[in-house]
C-alpha cells in the first residue's frame, strides 16, 4: 500500500494486517507526520503522542510497558483506533479531545472542547510552591479563568491547608472544572464561581492569584495550527494586542490581594506588547526548565504603586 496524499487515506480493510498495538502505534505516528499534525498539546513528537492515543484509546494504563505492544487486538479495538487516528490526522482533533482526557501536574483531567487543553508552564511554578515569591503558607488562593480547573486543583494539592476559589466566565467550562473537582474529591477545599473575572467572587483577599486568561493577539489567532481551532475561541482570543483581559486583571487584582500577595498571570507571546505598554512596571518573568514562557509575576505592592497605569 503506497500513500501519497491525504486523499489516499486507507480504508479499514486496507489495514487488515495491522493486528498488534505496535502496528497501530507505528501507523498513527507515520500518519500524523504525513498529515503535518501539530504537536502542541502536551506532546513534542509523533511517536510519543501516537503511543498515548493508542494506549489510552483502548483504556490501558498510560505507562503500559513496551512488552505489551506485541499484544494482538480484537477487531472492534482495531476499528476504534482506525476512527481515532483518522480524526486526529484528517480532522486535526487534538488527542486530549478524542480521549476526553488531558494530563497536568502528573494527573489526568476530564476535558472537552468547552475548555482549553491544559498545558500551562504555571504548573512548574506550582511545583516549586511559587518560590522565591511566596514566603509563607497561603490561606486563600484564586485560580482566575480556570477552564478545566487544573491549576486550581494543582494549587489545592500543593497547599492542602489553603482554601481555593476558582472562577470562569464560561458556564460550560466551569461545569467541567466542577466535575474535575468532584473526581478528585476536593469539594471540601475548592469553591467554584461563574462570572466575568472577579465579579462573582466573595468579598475576600487572596495571598495568591493565579491566572491563565485568554491572551492571543489578532495576528496569532489567525495563524494558529488547525488543532487550536477545536479549542474554545473565547479561551484564546484577547483583542488586537492580546491584552484585553490582562489589563482588567492588572487593574482589579489589588482589590483582591492581601498587602503581601502576588499575582501570577500567563500572557504568552503577548509579553512583548505588555512590556511596551507598561515599561515602568517591574514585572518579573520566570525561566522554565520544562519549557514555556510569558508568565508574569508581580506583587500587590507594585500593582498598587502603578495602579494609575492600568486605568
Amino acid at each position: 500500500m503506497t500513500l501519497n496524499s491525504l486523499n489516499d487515506w486507507p480504508t479499514y480493510s486496507d489495514l487488515a494486517s495491522f493486528t498488534t498495538l505496535a502496528d497501530w502505534v507505528r501507523f498513527c505516528a507515520s500518519q500524523m507526520e504525513r498529515s503535518e499534525c501539530f504537536y502542541g498539546h502536551g506532546f513534542t513528537q509523533p511517536w510519543q503522542e501516537a503511543r498515548h492515543l493508542v494506549v489510552r484509546g483502548l483504556e490501558l494504563d498510560w505507562d503500559v510497558p513496551d512488552s505489551a505492544l506485541g499484544a494482538v487486538l480484537l477487531e472492534h479495538e482495531r476499528a476504534l483506533l482506525f476512527r481515532l487516528i483518522h480524526d486526529r490526522c484528517v480532522s486535526k482533533i487534538p488527542t486530549a479531545y478524542l480521549l476526553e482526557e488531558a494530563w497536568f501536574f502528573n494527573e489526568p483531567f476530564r476535558v472537552d472542547s468547552n475548555v482549553l487543553i491544559p498545558r500551562s508552564p504555571i504548573g512548574e511554578l506550582v511545583s516549586n510552591k511559587f518560590a522565591p515569591w511566596l514566603e509563607h503558607e497561603p490561606t486563600h488562593l484564586l485560580d482566575l479563568c480556570t477552564g478545566s480547573g487544573c491549576i486550581g486543583i494543582a494549587l489545592a494539592r500543593t497547599f492542602p491547608q489553603a482554601h481555593v476559589d476558582i472562577s470562569d466566565l464560561s458556564a460550560e467550562a466551569l461545569d467541567i472544572a466542577i466535575e474535575n473537582i468532584g473526581l478528585k474529591d476536593l469539594d471540601y477545599q475548592i469553591d467554584a464561581y461563574q462570572g466575568d473575572l472577579f465579579e462573582a467572587l466573595p468579598s475576600r483577599q487572596y495571598d495568591l492569584i493565579v491566572s491563565n486568561p485568554p491572551y492571543v493577539d489578532a495576528d496569532d489567532i489567525d495563524q494558529m495550527p488547525a488543532e487550536f481551532l477545536h479549542e474554545p475561541r473565547m479561551g484564546l482570543a484577547a483583542g488586537d494586542d492580546g491584552l484585553d483581559l490582562v489589563r482588567k486583571i492588572l487593574a482589579l487584582a489589588p482589590n483582591y490581594l492581601t498587602p503581601e500577595g502576588w499575582l501570577i498571570c500567563e500572557v504568552g507571546n503577548s509579553a512583548a506588547a505588555l512590556i511596551a505598554t507598561y515599561p515602568e512596571v517591574p514585572f518579573e518573568w520566570p525561566d522554565f526548565s520544562q519549557g514555556g514562557h510569558g508568565v508574569l509575576v508581580i506583587s500587590s505592592v507594585e500593582l498598587t504603586k502603578h495602579a494609575a497605569s492600568f486605568q
